[in-house]
């Protein structure tokens, strides 16, 4: 009796060892890439349960075992991406890391806060509607800088940032803001950061020609000096976004929209940025050329024709709306 007891113990253990080494050391694939969301305050249970339906292990039950016997370590909340053959124990160690998934979001110089709210929203990390509503909410990550401001926009500074689906829209906008705040403090940008951020963003639009920029915003501020209605297109289209009715294009009836956006119709800078600048435009902006010219228009080739006199100037776009019709036959 006592031979058999121990023959049926150890089939016993054979069995569990077999079924261990089976659940445990036997890699698993998904049939798909996983993204698995493991939240804040699951229990260990729950966290097995949820790898095994989505494929990531065999067994919650060997995961638990393996967790409170052999590496009993606090698992980590946040996303997992799974694609290759991991098993048990690679599993448990990346939880234990907090190894979690990073969204890129690629934040381009110009992006208005439209623009980054739908990057935010294609990364999967919120929509577009938390986001915008946050780069208002939030404008007190600025005040210090700029009291004037009434949202973010012109302050999120264009990078590439890697967020995580743990991360709220608040912490996302407050990492680019303080962005900014380096940026801004490398190049000593302090006095008149609000005019100068606002020219800034006009001028990076206009151009993508960073030895431009310094040109464009000495024309800017001549104009300005002068009394002239700046007359920027991108102004225009920023402010056609506000009214959600930008198509795509300008319209002439855009041109006469009343918003304070509009420079066509408002002499003077407009109320805030209307996009994001990179250092160069902000450089631009603090350090413009001191020039006479008053006009430019594009040459329809990644550049501009800068004019003095408005018949200087009308012969430049005479010649831009040559080239572009050249460029349609």
């Amino acid at each position: 009796m006592f031979r058999f007891l121990l023959k049926l113990v150890a089939v016993v253990f054979i069995v569990v060892a077999a079924w261990m080494a089976w659940a445990i050391l036997l890699p698993t694939q998904p049939p798909e890439t996983k993204f698995v969301m493991l939240k804040p305050g699951w229990s260990t249970r729950r966290i097995a349960t949820e790898l095994q339906a989505n494929g990531v292990i065999r067994s919650w039950r060997a995961f638990l075992l393996y967790h409170y016997v052999l590496k009993p370590h606090t698992l980590k909340a946040g996303e997992y991406k799974f694609e290759g053959p991991e098993d048990n124990v690679l599993v448990h160690s990346r939880l234990v890391r907090g190894d979690v998934y990073v969204h890129t979001v690629v934040v381009p110089e110009g992006y208005n806060v439209f623009d980054i709210a739908t990057a935010i929203e294609a990364a999967g990390l919120g929509s577009k509607k938390d986001f915008l509503d946050q780069t208002e909410k939030q404008i007190a990550l600025i005040h210090d800088l700029d009291p004037q401001a009434k949202t973010l926009e012109g302050y999120l500074f264009p990078d590439t940032y890697g967020f995580t689906r743990t991360q709220s829209m608040q912490d996302m906008v407050t990492a680019m803001v303080h962005r900014f705040k380096q940026e801004a403090k490398s190049i000593g940008l302090t006095n008149d950061l609000h005019r100068t951020v606002t020219l800034a963003s006009i001028v990076e639009k206009e151009t993508a020609a960073a030895e431009e920029r310094p040109l464009v915003a000495g024309v800017y501020l001549n104009r300005l000096q002068k009394g002239m209605a700046l007359d920027a297109d991108p102004s225009v289209i920023y402010a056609s976004l506000l009214a959600g009715r930008y198509q795509g294009t300008i319209y002439q009836s855009d041109l006469h929209l009343d918003s304070a956006y509009n420079t066509y119709k408002n002499a003077g800078l407009p109320p805030g940025p209307i996009a994001n600048p990179g250092k160069a435009s902000l450089l631009a902006a603090m350090n413009p050329t001191k020039t006479d010219y008053l006009y430019f228009v594009s040459d329809n080739n990644g550049h501009h024709r800068f004019a003095r006199t408005l018949d200087q100037h009308s012969r430049n776009v005479a010649l831009y709306r040559r080239a572009v019709a050249a460029a349609a036959q």
